[in-house]
This record gives C-alpha cells, structure tokens and sequence, in this order.
C-alpha cells in the first residue's frame, strides 16, 4: 500500500476552501493509502504567534480533523513537535539546500516582502517541509497549487541527498485535486479563500456560528446577470459559489446549472446557504464533542507514538548516511 503525508499548519480555523481543497480528499484516501496527516506547529512559528493561542488551534485542529472524518483507525494524526525527528532531519536537510533556492521560494517572498525583521526559519522553512514528508517514504502527497514549488524542492532534496549519500530516499510525487483545489475568496473571487483575511465576510469558517455563514453566503460577491452559470473567467464569484455547492450537496455543477435555470442569484444563494448549514451542523456538532475529551489525547497520543516509530528508522539510516554519531544503533 502506497504512503500518503500531508501537514496543515495550526494558525488559525480552518476554512471551507481548506475543507474541499485539503481534507476532503484526505478522507477519500484514508481508505485506500497508509496516511501520515499531521498538525505542522513547527512550520507555523515561522511567523510571530501567542503562545496560547497557538495551543489552542493546535488542538482545535486536530478535533476538525476527527471531526471531518480522518478515522484514526485508518490514518495516523499527529503533531509534529511531538516527533523530533522532523527537526532533526529538518537541520540535515538544511544542510543539503542551497540558500538560493530558497530564496527563491514565492513563499518566502511573499512572507517576507516589507517586513523590517524576517526570521532564519522563514526562509528554511522548506528544507523542514522536505523532511515532514521524506521520514515517512511518502509516495504521494497532496496538496495545493501554492505548494507545487515547495514539493519541487523536496524532490530536489532527495534526491541529491541520494545522490551524495545514500540512496534512502523514496521520491514523492505530487498530487494536486482536479476539482475544487481553489475555493476562492466570497468578496474578492479572484483571490484565494484565506482564513486570515481582514474581511471576516471574505471566507467561511468550519466553525463559524451558522447564522453568520447564511449572511456571509448571502453578501457574496457575484455579477449583475443573474445567470447561474459555471464560468470561471467570465463569472468567477458564481462559479466559486457553484463549486461550493456542489462539493457539499454531491450534486454536480451541471445538475446545479439546469436546477436554477431561469432562477436570480437570490434563491440560488438561499439554497446554498441552507446546503452549507446542513453541511457544517453535525461537522461542528463532533467536533464540540472532541475537543474537550481525554479521547482526542489518546488519539494524538497513539498517533505521536506510530509517528516517532517510522520517522526514528528513517531518521537513523539519514545520520548514518551523513556519517553523524558514533554509528553504533
């Protein structure tokens, strides 16, 4: 059975868009590829953080996680300070890339664009990236089209660190979703749904109290022709809204274009909001459920516990390949 990795930092809840773009499919492929889903808190101490802000959305993720339907019998979750070896072949890895590269990462460039004071691990945050998904002889990860270049890298990495040392190394590949990849922000369609947008009615909450998500799907931008029509380029806001309600209902776009034929945005938009609610409600109810209970530390405990005994394997050929220690384990 191939190896799937994939990491979702913990700053801040996540959105809907990260929903259809990320864990949606990890609950498709908990059933059919050994899984490695972990909560990336190292990663996200990249950027400045309240240290008790960011325990609680350590924990509030890894409940959304559950709650979404990653099934800890099938998949193992985990977070990544709980395994040191992600540090450790984090360093080793540094040691392998090459500061141009990095620096070459649209990542860092965007992160770091105007900011008096950008920190070491900002820009090796990658190399770290590199080392989430190669402890675990990962054959596949999924993720977004923002993250391509990343994984570029990571194939980059392994294989010259297979090159110069050993020939450890599974080589990923990449595996971006075909359908709804990029949920799109609701008042600016042309730029990604982000959960950290200053216009809280920009995106949709896995949280978000329910009334709030009807208005928020009820204000989103659309255009003047009321035509409910999948276009991306010409009607980007409808065909974001289209995308949406597809993914949560199961109906395809389609269905959905030949069922509001004839009909204005404002009863398409009651529908969805309606769609949406009935989505999220027992998602929220689960998670309410979770996030409080001894059964989510046991959960993250056995993950951390399966996690530590792959990562450490792989961990101790890498030192051994690099001649680091007296070589004795």
């Amino acid at each position: 059975m191939k190896t799937i990795f994939s990491g979702i930092q913990p700053s801040g809840t996540i959105t809907i868009g990260n929903y259809i773009g990320a864990l949606k499919q990890f609950v498709e492929l908990q059933n059919d590829y050994t899984c490695y889903f972990c909560i990336v808190d190292q990663h996200a101490i990249t950027v400045p953080q309240d240290p008790k802000v960011l325990k609680k959305n350590i924990r509030s993720l890894a409940a959304l996680y559950l709650a979404c339907g990653i099934d800890p019998n099938k998949a193992t979750l985990f977070i990544q300070s709980e395994v040191p070896a992600h540090a450790q072949a984090g360093w080793m890895l540094q040691c392998v890339a090459y500061i141009g590269e990095l620096e070459r990462m649209t990542q860092f460039k965007d992160k770091s664009q105007g900011k008096e004071v950008v920190t070491a691990g900002l820009l090796t945050y990658p190399p770290l990236m590199a080392a989430d998904i190669l402890l675990y002889n990962t054959d596949l990860v999924p993720v977004g089209e923002d993250q391509k270049q990343h994984l570029e890298l990571t194939r980059d990495l392994a294989e010259r660190f297979n090159k110069k040392y050993n020939d450890i190394f599974t080589i990923p590949d990449i595996q971006v979703p075909k359908f709804g990849a990029r949920i799109m922000s609701l008042q600016d369609p042309t730029k990604k749904m982000s959960k950290s947008d200053a216009n809280q009615k920009a995106f949709i909450s896995m949280l978000d109290d329910l009334k709030q998500v009807e208005k928020k799907i009820k204000s989103a931008v659309t255009d003047s022709d009321g035509i409910v029509k999948y276009d991306k380029e010409n009607k980007p806001g409808i065909s974001n809204l289209l995308t949406i309600y597809s993914v949560c209902s199961g109906e395809s776009i389609s269905v959905l274009e030949k069922k509001y034929e004839g009909k204005g945005y404002g009863e398409f938009k009651s529908d969805l909001a309606k769609v949406v609610v009935d989505f999220l409600t027992p998602i929220q109810e689960k998670y309410n459920q979770l996030i409080n209970s001894p059964e989510l530390d046991e959960i993250l405990d056995e993950g951390a516990r399966k996690a530590n005994l792959v990562a450490n394997k792989m961990l101790k050929k890498m030192e051994r390949a690099m001649g680091l220690g007296r070589g004795r384990r």
